[in-house]
């Protein structure tokens, strides 16, 4: 079975977690695809909207005479064809979300976690505590476990609040319950940073 190393918060190798048989097979790009696409959709505001000719201000004079301008002939200053007329087949708001079943965005979790573990971009600490409840402290933690570029997925599920106070300031940490991450968020960040009790949390959420 494949070992995930755990970490403490001075970069040093503290133990290993278990992973499943799931952690040792290639990655599932497909059902990733289907999770991303669904949460994004979901992000969608859909509030687009373009104006038929029947809610184009003016009224229903002809522009001009029928015969004689060497145009062609129209009847209403609000049709597609005139300018200022109105839009055929655009835009108008649609709800754009939709779902996925469970089992299949689970698996895209999974999938998701064990690219990030292949990559060697999913890093576990035994815990997480910032004393004195300081930001630099904590980019000091990150930096000692090799994370100082890019966005971090932190999942520190039983920390108190002092990391949480330490954390909120550093733009490109983005703190996620483990009940709430998806696929989504895992792929969005360069890494994914979290406690050992989260990680086990997240391996019984993929069972």
């Amino acid at each position: 079975m494949p070992k995930l190393t755990v970490y403490n918060v001075k970069g040093q190798e503290s133990g290993s977690i278990e992973l499943p048989d799931l952690f040792s097979q290639d990655v599932n790009d497909a059902v990733m695809h289907q999770a991303v696409v669904m949460y994004q959709a979901n992000q969608r505001q859909g509030n687009a909207d373009t104006k038929i000719r029947s809610e184009i201000s003016g009224g229903n004079k002809k522009p001009f005479r029928q015969k004689g301008t060497g145009q062609a002939r129209q009847g209403s200053s609000r049709s597609p064809l005139m300018r200022h007329g109105g839009v055929v087949f655009g835009p108008h708001p649609r709800d754009f979300s939709y779902t996925l079943p469970q089992k299949v965005r689970t698996v895209a979790l999974g999938e998701s976690l064990k690219a990030k573990f292949k990559g060697s971009a999913l890093i576990c600490v035994d815990k997480m505590a910032v004393e004195s409840g300081k930001t630099k402290d904590f980019t000091g933690i990150l930096n000692n476990l090799k994370l100082s570029t890019g966005k971090v997925l932190a999942l520190f599920d039983g920390c108190g609040d002092d990391v949480a106070r330490a954390s909120r300031n550093v733009a490109r940490v983005n703190m996620v319950r483990v009940l709430d991450v998806n696929a989504l968020d895992v792929l969005k960040s360069k890494h994914v940073l979290a406690t050992k009790s989260a990680m086990e949390k997240l391996l019984k959420r993929l069972q």
